[in-house]
């Protein structure tokens, strides 16, 4: 393998390789070449959704005029039991964006959220971008993971999906083995990855470790791969997964896993997952979506969010990329109230029910609802009166559709990104007790 030295972004160049073997020269050219920023973008059926298949379509798929340096590649659907060192075959070759290779049809290329990601980042950056998506709709994180990063997290050896959850490839390691694994070699920025909706019922206890484990293998297998050039923590990006329709039964998988891709922190960078990013979806539902509640159409919103965590974590612009969480709780016990100070200006918008207290009596606990008392700028009191036993811990938003769209009560006022789900145990039950829940 020829490793070229990095060059500043820019082009188009012509690129020629020579080898003389005796008396013949070979000579090989390609044109059209740019240098810049390669991302790779990968998950499930959000991530493969196309143009064609977002709100405002036909606007969008028309846009390519100004963004003929943002040049995309689609990986095709292969799987293999052993690590493949080449791609047994692409959908699209490295292509200038066009309407048909944007929306060439429904779950096959491009990506929208990896093509509009590139767009925002290319309207910041000023130079050439590529996109390289390799996605699979229904497929779970095992079938991305290598087997070295299951193993680390205790995953039994063989196993996939049941049937009746199975839609795609699910057999452990398949698609890191035909759809990554064979990117090794290139260099990369960073990732954006949008996946998890395959593990809500299937190893979701163990997503906490999988997703992590297979961050850290994949900046080790990359970093390796492209002799250094990959920056061994670079940049990943990943969705807090939107909301969905689950049915009349209540489903506590869904918050579980939005809090599993956090490492149960609530929040990234943290010290298991760090230089990462987080782009809060669950307040982009769509209930009419033709392609089902799971699939929201407003992908504009997803990428944006996104561009703004990779400005601040890959190229170190100063801006706010994530919405408020809290950073101590107050019991007030004397007035009934549970005081939560934020570490951003919160824009509050009276909601009786999202916020949800676990009161414990006789080592048995029920969760009530906590509804909104006073608010400033950067506080919130919550009513807990109608716990009179001990209160044992305190959740936002834990639920499959916290919110309609872009209605959820709490947002940073100026960025309009929403505040994230968590989830924080009171410790102590003395009046004016603090407990730190986020930095």
């Amino acid at each position: 393998m020829v490793v070229l030295d990095p060059v500043k972004p820019g082009g188009p160049y012509e690129v020629m390789a020579q080898q003389i073997l005796g008396r013949k020269n070979f000579t090989l050219r390609i044109h059209d070449v740019l240098f810049g920023d390669v991302w790779l973008c990968s998950g499930q059926s959000n991530m493969q959704m196309t143009v064609s298949q977002i709100f405002n379509a036909t606007s969008e798929l028309s846009n390519t005029a100004a963004y003929q340096s943002v040049h995309i590649l689609s990986v095709s659907l292969n799987q293999a039991q052993q690590e493949l060192e080449d791609l047994a075959e692409v959908d699209l070759r490295w292509s200038k964006p066009t309407l048909e290779n944007l929306g060439h049809g429904n779950f096959t290329y491009m990506s929208a959220v990896c093509w509009l990601f590139g767009r925002y980042l290319h309207d910041t950056l000023r130079y050439p971008v590529g996109l390289l998506s390799s996605s699979w709709a229904g497929t779970p994180i095992e079938a991305w993971s290598s087997g070295r990063s299951l193993k680390a997290c205790g995953v039994p050896r063989q196993g996939s999906m049941p049937s009746d959850l199975e839609t795609g490839p699910s057999e452990y390691s398949v698609l890191w083995n035909a759809m990554i694994h064979p990117l090794r070699n290139m260099t990369l920025k960073g990732v954006i990855w949008y996946q998890g909706e395959s593990n809500v019922n299937f190893n979701r206890d163990l997503y906490n470790c999988t997703f992590p484990a297979l961050v850290e293998d994949w900046r080790q297998t990359f970093h390796d791969g492209s002799q250094g050039q990959t920056e061994r923590f670079f940049p990943f990006g990943f969705v807090q997964l939107s909301s969905y329709l689950s049915g009349a039964t209540p489903n506590d998988g869904l918050p579980q896993i939005r809090w599993h891709q956090t490492a149960d922190f609530g929040y990234v960078p943290n010290l298991r997952m760090p230089n990462t990013f987080m782009a809060v979806a669950m307040d982009l539902c769509d209930r009419n979506s033709p392609f089902g509640s799971t699939h929201p159409r407003d992908k504009q919103t997803v990428a944006y969010r996104l561009h703004l965590g990779a400005r601040a974590v890959a190229y170190g612009a100063k801006l706010t990329f994530q919405g408020p969480l809290p950073q101590k709780i107050e019991l007030l016990g004397d007035m009934g109230l549970l005081n939560l100070t934020y570490s951003q200006p919160i824009q509050v918008q009276r909601h009786n029910k999202i916020f949800e207290i676990s009161c414990c009596s006789d080592h048995q606990c029920k969760w009530l609802p906590a509804p909104m008392d006073t608010f400033s700028a950067q506080t919130l009191a919550l009513n807990v009166k109608s716990c009179r036993d001990s209160l044992a811990a305190v959740r936002y938003a834990w639920t499959a559709w916290p919110c309609e769209y872009k209605q959820c009560p709490l947002y940073h006022p100026t960025s309009a990104l929403p505040a994230p789900p968590f989830t924080a145990f009171i410790t102590n039950q003395s009046p004016g007790y603090r407990s730190k829940v986020a930095k």
